[in-house]
């Protein structure tokens, strides 16, 4: 079949007896929309079952690691985990973006708010072909490799995120409300590159840089984060 998704088993590190639920996994539902002949379904299902995959494996890493934890806290870090942010991060690192099928209008929005979801979704149909083709400790393998790999910039933030943290502390320490504006943008349309600058009134206290706006304002978030900590 035409797509080759061997660099993604390999990152992986699984290997799958049934290849094509691997393509399955990367077939988004618009890029049957122009291309009908295409022969395996849309990811819908496989992200289905590895939404509910993922979230037993982390809610069970996570009762068993913080014991003293109340719900409430393991409620919080779950979420930071598996949401759109943090699996948008896991899509990046794996490769993700590189090989999924999705239409042209969509490609062309991959770093945006709607890629974000987009390519969360399709973390999600990974992790349910793995489940399918090589059981659930295999499954558990990659939850725990390339997500619960986080814990430890969850807990930096108890599992807010960065700019909802900043903002909290700019109106609590300066009595005002951070901004954040794009400084630069460079690279293909298909892969750019933005730089973000974050604001407290006139002074320019962080810069980040990310493939979409909205990571590198986050990004910029965080470093001021790291330094006003230290």
């Amino acid at each position: 079949m035409g797509l080759d998704v061997s660099i993604l088993e390999k990152k992986l590190g699984v290997h799958f007896g049934k290849m094509d639920l691997l393509r399955e996994a990367v077939t988004h539902r618009s890029y049957l929309n122009e291309n009908p002949s295409w022969p395996l379904p849309n990811n819908e299902r496989l992200e289905f079952l590895g939404d509910a995959v993922l979230e037993l494996v982390v809610t069970e890493e996570l009762f068993a690691k913080f014991p003293s934890k109340e719900e409430g806290d393991l409620t919080l870090y779950r979420a930071a985990l598996v949401n759109s942010k943090m699996l948008r991060k896991v899509a990046a690192n794996l490769g993700i973006d590189k090989v999924i099928l999705v239409s042209k209008g969509e490609a062309s929005d991959l770093t945006g708010r709607g890629g974000e979801t987009l390519l969360a979704d399709a973390v999600e149909a990974v992790i349910g072909a793995i489940y399918l083709d090589r059981g659930y400790e295999a499954a558990k393998g990659i939850i725990k490799s390339f997500i619960l790999s986080h814990i430890g910039e969850v807990m930096e933030t108890g599992g807010k995120d960065p700019k909802s943290l900043i903002q909290e502390v700019a109106q609590e320490r300066y009595h005002t409300t951070p901004t954040y504006k794009i400084l630069d943008e460079s690279g293909p349309a298909h892969d750019r590159t933005f730089r973000a600058g974050l604001y407290f009134g006139d002074e320019l206290e962080s810069e980040g840089v990310g493939s979409s706006k909205q990571s590198a304002e986050a990004e910029a978030a965080h470093r001021l984060l790291k330094k006003l900590r230290t």
